[in-house]
């Protein structure tokens, strides 16, 4: 059974950024026990990912590589923000580097790194941890089915068999 609009799809994926230089450098891999499984043609995944992918079948391999605009767009030098430090009262200053879950004023989840931090505000970076990077992945086929009409109504895949995440 090949990958269609509203089929569950499990795969195994690594990702490595190029760089410029055309050095791989390792992102992220799946574990064997655990596929990426998500609603294909939903809007879950970059839409060029599912394009890579459409028509493949259980087993099926194959490599591709995502520019930064077809992945999660360029970088923009101007999408920085300083949070006030009130926001931190709680839970502490956060460190250089770490990465927040941020929503916007329209409820929208973001995640942003940190990229200063003085007594007054936390500057950050919003753009993607992924932005501006070329990116290469290698994915395998472990499954693909028609989703259940409970997973169309809920909008996610149910896991694998479609039989968890109720």
């Amino acid at each position: 059974m090949t990958i269609q609009k509203n089929h569950v799809v499990a795969l195994h994926y690594t990702l490595n950024a190029i760089e410029e230089n055309g050095d791989h450098t390792f992102i992220e891999r799946t574990e064997d026990e655990t596929p990426l499984t998500f609603l294909y043609g939903v809007g879950m995944m970059l839409p060029r990912f599912e394009t890579e992918i459409q028509g493949m079948a259980a087993g099926d391999k194959k490599s591709f590589t995502l520019s930064a605009a077809e992945g999660y767009g360029e970088k923009r030098e101007d999408a920085t923000t300083q949070l006030p430090a009130e926001m931190f009262e709680e839970s502490g200053m956060p460190p250089v580097g770490a990465i927040l879950p941020l929503q916007d004023q329209d409820g929208n989840q973001l995640t942003a790194v940190v990229m200063d931090v003085n007594p007054e505000a936390v500057t950050v970076d919003l753009n993607h941890p992924m932005a501006g990077k070329t990116l290469n992945f290698d994915v395998e086929i472990v499954v693909t089915r028609p989703a259940t009409q409970e997973e169309l109504s809920h909008g996610h895949a149910h896991g694998v068999d479609g039989t968890a995440g109720h």
